[in-house]
Order: C-alpha cells, then structure tokens, then sequence
C-alpha cells in the first residue's frame, strides 16, 4: 500500500475536532443568558459564570477556547483575573467586556495580552467576529503546545550522550569537534548524530538547530550534559 493511500486511511478515521468553547463570566444574568444563546447559535459551547471565583474553579479545557470576561466583578475583578490566569491559560484569548468603559482600564487590558476590549452595548456581529478571532488565536496557540510536546517527548527518547552531541553540533562544533570535547571517535560522533536526526525527525543541520532553540537547549561546559528548558 502507497503512503499517500495510508495516509488517506488514516484521515477516514481521525477524530472530529473538538467544539471549540467560550466561556462566559458577567454578573449580570441577562447578559450571561443573552451571550449563552448567541454562542450556542453560532455553533460553540457556551460555559457561563457569575463570577471569577467561580470560572477559577473549573479545569482548563484541550479544546480551541476563549473568554468573554466583563471588567467589573463582584470578587477578582476582569483585570485580576487576567493577571491570574496569565501563566496558566496562554491558550485562551481574552475578549473584555464593560459598560463603563475608560481609557486606562482598556489599554491596561490589551497590554495584558487582551484580544479585544468592547464597551456595552455592542452589535452581536462586532462580538461574533472578536470570537471568530480569538477562536483563531487559541487554535494556533493550542498547536504550538502540542508541536514543543512532541519536540521534548522525542528529546527525552535521546541517550544522554545522544543530547550532548546535540547540543555540541548546534553550537556550530564540526564533528572532530564535538569527538574532541567528549573524548570519543568522530566516527562515533557520525553515528550518534545520525541517530539524534532521526529521533527528533529533522531533515538538516539548520531543523536540528531551529528545533534546539525551540528546546532551549545549550550546550554544557567539557565533560557536563547539556541541559533543557521548556518554553
């Protein structure tokens, strides 16, 4: 059977995408039920709260997702609740909603990474397509995530001396090199980084360096093992 058959077969049966999800947290219960129906009519799954405390205490979600979060908020308000989530949630686009809105508080918000800022009341297509783009935003970040996943699962498929030779030949070392600095043969040297290229699936010495960075990695001082962060 041809690749591009297998290929084909395997898309027959991969799994649906997930519906991508809004959540939505506003005090206000008529606009969490009139934001509710909107997104569910337009094809997502809407996930409402009442407050930050409680949007806080539900898990984050795989699937594309994003925020509608009002500023103001009877416990953390919307800005708070950016802060805090910042770190945890780089997946999940803000889109702030306000019906006082100020100067200040809408450049604070977009600063800290806001997708968008609107001001109540606002047309439902003008929101529709903030979703649109936020939605976009969290499928790329969501394929960003799984794509360092990947790199640092094959990484951690390397030997030890696999990932020092890594880190010695993207530094820009030639292959006696790298033999010299580890005390080993540059026979030896060929052997372990044809197998670091095709654990970690790149085609040239320039994929090998772009993944490197990707991982962080760097090369160690003579005789130490090079080390690896997580971006």
């Amino acid at each position: 059977m041809s690749s591009t058959s297998t290929l084909g077969r395997q898309s027959e049966f991969s799994e649906p995408k997930p519906t991508p999800v809004v959540f939505v947290v506003d005090d206000d219960i008529s606009v969490r039920e009139s934001l509710e129906s909107l997104i569910r009519f337009s094809g997502w799954q809407p996930k409402v709260f009442g407050s930050a405390l409680e949007f806080l205490s539900i898990p984050a979600v795989s699937a594309p997702n994003c925020l509608i979060l009002d500023v103001g908020l009877p416990d953390l308000n919307g800005l708070d609740l950016q802060n805090r989530i910042a770190g945890e949630r780089k997946d999940m686009p803000i889109i702030f909603i306000t019906g006082h809105g100020d100067v200040p508080t809408s450049v604070k918000a977009m600063k800290g990474g806001a997708a968008e800022f609107l001001t109540k009341p606002f047309d439902d297509e003008v929101l529709l397509n903030a979703i649109r783009n936020a939605i976009e935003i969290s499928v790329a970040a969501l394929s960003d995530a799984e794509q360092l996943r990947l790199l640092q699962q094959r990484y951690a498929s390397l030997t030890p001396r696999e990932q020092e030779v890594m880190a010695l030949v993207v530094s820009g070392l030639l292959n006696k090199h790298v033999g010299g600095e580890l005390g080993i043969s540059e026979i030896t040297v060929k052997a372990h980084r044809g197998k670091v290229m095709s654990k970690m699936k790149a085609d040239s010495l320039a994929d090998l360096v772009k993944i490197s960075g990707r991982l962080q990695i760097v090369a160690s001082k003579k005789n130490e093992r090079a080390t690896v962060q997580s971006s």
